[in-house]
């Protein structure tokens, strides 16, 4: 049986986190959270309109999150976001006592925009892809998945972890 204690999945969009969250939440029985579900309407107009975010624009959405997992600690927790900048890790895991853990999933440019073009009903377009890659901060306290498995091989491996 895993801790109990805040997971988040991170990584560009069309990277596999909410797929690979709700398998990992279903499998340790842990509430799931998905962050695209707490961003405020003007960063999903924003995003829609082609434009990326800007760290003014993630600030209070990073703060609800990290909200949400104070509010999780005692049971655990999923929650999905993309953690692109080691600045936004550290608001998501403030006051959380050490109980917590960055699981970022790992691919190339290639294969995650082969799939967020196939992607259809999300907000974020696949134009906005290299964006995230250019502002992603590889994380060096966080465990590193490959997505070139199934999503049922990564939370397997992912479990054997933690």
């Amino acid at each position: 049986m895993a801790k109990k204690q805040i997971l988040y999945i991170m990584g560009v969009s069309g990277s596999g986190k909410s797929t690979i969250g709700k398998l990992l939440a279903d499998r340790l029985q842990f509430p799931f959270f998905d962050g695209d579900d707490f961003h405020p309407d003007a960063n999903v107009k924003k995003m829609k309109a082609g434009h990326p975010l800007n760290d003014d624009d993630r600030q209070g959405w990073l703060e609800r999150l990290n909200q949400v997992g104070k509010d999780n600690l005692a049971t655990g927790a999923v929650i999905v976001c993309s953690s692109l900048k080691k600045k936004y890790r550290t608001i998501l895991s403030q006051d959380l006592e050490n109980k917590h853990l960055f699981i970022y999933l790992e691919g190339s440019f290639d294969l995650i925009n082969k799939r967020l073009s196939a992607r259809k009903n999300h907000y974020m377009p696949a134009g906005l892809l290299q964006s995230q890659f250019d502002i992603l901060e590889t994380p060096t306290e966080a465990l590193i998945v490959s997505i070139d498995q199934s999503p049922n091989e990564i939370v397997d491996d992912i479990i054997k972890e933690l």
